[in-house]
């Protein structure tokens, strides 16, 4: 698995930043130069800095841990959304929702009306219920399908938290800190870097951009997947280190020199020696 080239980072326009006047100053080391008063990131630093954030995401997987990638605005909500399922991994794309991670138990409670609605979709609603009810429940139902249905397999908190826009998605980002998630963030030259755990300078409102940064994450999730299950393979098909004596109790087995003695018959109450 490699990290993508130089040019192929120049060509997604990741080294594309805001104008001069809108950088935050906290952004300085990751810029490169300003042309036609538009900052130019530093692509070294950022293909460095996401290969970092890369290996971090391979391990967390192949520790048993998820990822969830968050993107709400509207250039990245549908690559996100695909790599994020390419790769097996939980994703927020239309809305998040205030304490998705620090509330987690209600969020969970959600999903399960979410299932529960999506039951009846299938199977029919009872006759009892009047149109105006059966509506209301439909309703209901497309919501909360629309805001949970990237997560609503994930039964614990995730192991990372990979967002495209940190000031749009300062929420995520502070609840993921709160909890002491590690937090991945794609920062333009408006953003401060301080925000999150590993900051990849790039530009953060092209289509291209953002599906190049996020589909590399990707791939080195499906990597660290790859890894997990191949630990569990070889678990699985590790011989016993006890050389079979388990297997020989269960059966009842032993051997000669461990067969209990029989007692020589004497008088009662007498040792034999007597």
């Amino acid at each position: 698995m490699q990290i993508p080239s130089m040019q192929e980072m120049l060509e997604a326009g990741i080294h594309f930043g805001h104008q001069k006047s809108r950088w935050n100053p906290k952004m300085r080391n990751y810029i490169f130069m300003s042309r036609n008063g538009i900052h130019i990131i530093d692509l070294q630093k950022s293909r460095a800095l996401l290969e970092d954030a890369a290996n971090l995401v391979a391990k967390t997987v192949a520790s048993g841990k998820s990822v969830l990638f968050v993107a709400t605005k509207k250039q990245g909500r549908e690559c996100v959304r695909e790599h994020a399922e390419r790769c097996g991994q939980f994703y927020v794309t239309e809305r998040w929702m205030g304490g998705m991670l620090t509330n987690f138990s209600t969020i969970s409670k959600g999903i399960k009306v979410l299932n529960e609605l999506e039951k009846l979709e299938k199977e029919g609603y009872p006759p009892g219920l009047t149109k105006k009810e059966i509506l209301r429940k439909k309703r209901h139902y497309e919501k909360l399908r629309k805001d949970l249905s990237g997560i609503r397999n994930m039964k614990e908190l995730p192991g990372v938290v990979v967002v495209v826009d940190i000031k749009k998605e300062q929420n995520a980002v502070r609840e993921a800190r709160k909890l002491g998630i590690p937090c991945v963030g794609i920062v333009d030259t408006n953003c401060d870097p301080t925000e999150v755990d590993y900051p990849i300078p790039g530009n953060d409102d092209a289509i291209k951009s953002i599906s190049l940064i996020v589909g590399t994450l990707a791939d080195y999730a499906l990597l660290g997947s790859e890894g997990s299950r191949k630990s569990e393979k070889e678990e699985d098909t590790e011989a016993p280190s006890d050389g079979g004596k388990s297997a020989r109790a269960k059966t009842g087995e032993s051997s000669g020199s461990d067969a209990p003695k029989k007692k020589t018959a004497g008088k009662e109450g007498k040792d034999p020696g007597e």
